[in-house]
């Protein structure tokens, strides 16, 4: 009897231990997927929700939008700051998949969650003025660097 309670008990814990060792290791690039995604889609719902509130359009989300933001948070990320370097570029790029009147971009850097990056935009009259604008598309990119800095790019188009 006690043998067979020791072995449970060994087991148990072997597949516990175990279980617990590969989860927080494997994981912990799925979390940050996850809570990246989740700001992107909190800041969206945030910013459009402040659109609403001034009667105007929601930002419908644009895949070729979320690409060159992504391209440019990686840039940003690459540097160690927060740019609009190539801004003309990327506008134009966009113009080449998708036939657009204007683009437009917010950066920003070090905020740790949508609510935070939108109040820092909300209070700076540009970058307000630019979430407030005649626009029609959105893509926001937000990623970690390896020093745990958040990095947000959001690029605006009307179509």
């Amino acid at each position: 009897m006690k043998m067979r309670l020791l072995y449970a008990v060994t087991v148990f814990l072997l597949l516990f231990l175990g279980s617990c060792t590969s989860d927080s290791i494997d994981d912990t690039p799925v979390l940050e997927a996850e809570n990246v995604l989740t700001i992107e889609q909190d800041l969206l719902d945030l910013i459009n929700a402040h659109r609403l509130s001034l009667h105007t359009n929601t930002l419908d989300f644009s895949d070729v939008a979320y690409k060159y933001a992504n391209l440019h948070t990686d840039y940003m990320i690459s540097k160690g700051s927060i740019s609009h370097d190539n801004f003309s570029s990327r506008a134009s790029n966009i113009n080449s998949e998708i036939a657009v009147e204007m683009v437009a971009e917010n950066v920003a850097k070090d905020y740790q969650t949508a609510l935070e990056a939108f109040e820092g935009w909300y209070t700076s009259r540009n970058h307000k003025k630019t979430m407030e604008g005649d626009f029609t598309h959105t893509g926001i990119s937000v990623k970690k660097d390896e020093l745990g800095n958040y990095y947000f790019t959001q690029l605006f188009y009307k179509q």
